[in-house]
């Protein structure tokens, strides 16, 4: 890839930091009030307003809002995914778990299928140290499940808020974990394609296929926070 995606679209926010204390984000380089009106806020502390479960209109008892936090406490209740659909965008948020948990944000995603991984590649949402997944590098916290293995990652602590970011432009894809890229692929490429041909994905005919969809939440049985999600969408360039 020749360029950051993120670096093209949105100069210093690698080195974004959420401030608890002022309630905002800081970049390593200011940014301009156009592109901070760019977000869409999809959760802010209070609203399930932009939700809704995947199999089903209503949000599902596991999903509650706890001190200002998007919180599934692991009973059930099946995945969120976004009202609305995203095709080119920017996703950041912040995440953290309990011990030994799994979790995962899925995007462009359609609905009506069995699963939502069935159409939706997935950011991992993982504790490496008490997680088998947390083994292999290409199912550990921050990778494009199964496929793409993070490099150069600084995972947190259990219980400390980790900040990720998903960029999405055509076919290619970025991953970014506490201001770190650690992802970067092609949809599609040789790379890409040999890779799928070696995993599960390659019996899943409608996987990582749709331009446009939904952003998905996962319930995966664990207890898994999250906080401050905010999406943008980003203009095909010409």
């Amino acid at each position: 890839m020749k360029k950051s995606i993120a670096n093209r679209y949105w100069i210093g926010i690698a080195a974004a930091v959420w401030l608890s204390s002022s309630g905002g984000w800081i970049t390593g380089q200011e940014t301009t009030d156009k592109q901070s009106d760019d977000f869409q806020v999809l959760f802010d502390g209070s609203s399930l307003d932009a939700w809704r479960g995947y199999r089903q209109t209503r949000i599902g008892r596991g999903w509650r809002i706890d001190d200002g936090a998007l919180h599934f406490d692991g009973s059930g209740g099946g995945d969120i995914v976004t009202k609305s659909e995203f095709g080119d965008f920017e996703l950041v948020f912040e995440w953290r778990v309990a011990s030994g948990a799994n979790s995962g944000v899925m995007y462009r995603v359609s609905l009506g299928d069995q699963a939502p991984y069935l159409t939706g590649p997935e950011y991992q949402i993982l504790d490496d140290d008490n997680h088998a997944d947390g083994r292999n590098p290409s199912t550990s916290a921050g990778s494009l499940y199964a496929l793409y293995a993070p490099e150069n990652k600084t995972l947190k602590p259990v219980g400390a808020w980790n900040e990720a970011r998903i960029v999405v432009v055509g076919h290619q894809v970025e991953h970014w974990l506490n201001g770190v890229k650690v992802v970067s692929c092609v949809i599609g490429s040789d790379d890409w394609n040999d890779r799928v041909a070696k995993s599960k994905f390659s019996q899943w005919t409608k996987f990582a296929q749709n331009a446009r969809g939904h952003i998905c939440f996962q319930d995966h049985g664990d207890q898994v926070w999250f906080r401050n999600i905010r999406v943008r969408e980003i203009a095909s360039e010409k």
